[in-house]
């Protein structure tokens, strides 16, 4: 950049010309790195049965979008709010689906097996902004900022839904 034009830069200029080698990753590359992520995010979320049809959504939704992206994204946190969009999405199908009344009610589909069974199910009972605060902050180890981009809220929502589910998790296992 010649020195004239960096010398009119401030830090309220865009910051394109910092970016111009970094591109995005190519799509199955993104894929492999972030599938796990985000199946175990939407296994939390909306239960291990309608985690796979949560999934599936999630990532067609984000190869639809995925030419647009900005090469500069955060790729994990983007991919994490489009999985809460969808599972939010699913939540409220649910609610609008008659229930069969002389049929017996589905079994759900077995919990994956976990290292730790009981301190997930506990997980799974908090309200679901703390659940996904909490799941985000240990098993996605992201950073309350992160968080909040994912949620949509500000970083201290984010660290008072963490703290009140950690709270509570440690009411329900004590």
């Amino acid at each position: 950049m010649a020195a004239r034009a960096r010398a009119r830069l401030t830090s309220q200029s865009p910051a394109w010309h910092r970016y111009v080698g970094v591109a995005l990753p190519p799509f199955q590359a993104f894929f492999d790195d972030h599938r796990d992520d985000v199946l175990g995010f939407l296994t939390a979320l909306v239960g291990p049965s309608d985690a796979d049809d949560a999934f599936q959504e999630t990532f067609v939704a984000a190869l639809r979008a995925y030419p647009r992206l900005r090469d500069d994204s955060n790729l994990r946190a983007w991919v994490l709010t489009i999985a809460r969009r969808k599972a939010i999405d699913m939540a409220r199908a649910r609610n609008r689906r008659a229930l069969p009344s002389d049929d017996l009610p589905e079994v759900a589909t077995p919990p994956r097996p976990d290292k730790q069974p009981e301190l997930w199910q506990a997980v799974g009972g908090l309200p679901e902004r703390q659940r996904t605060a909490v799941f985000l902050r240990y098993a996605g180890d992201l950073t309350h900022r992160d968080i909040a981009a994912v949620m949509e809220a500000s970083e201290d929502a984010v660290r008072k839904n963490v703290s009140d589910g950690l709270k509570k998790l440690k009411e329900t296992l004590a």
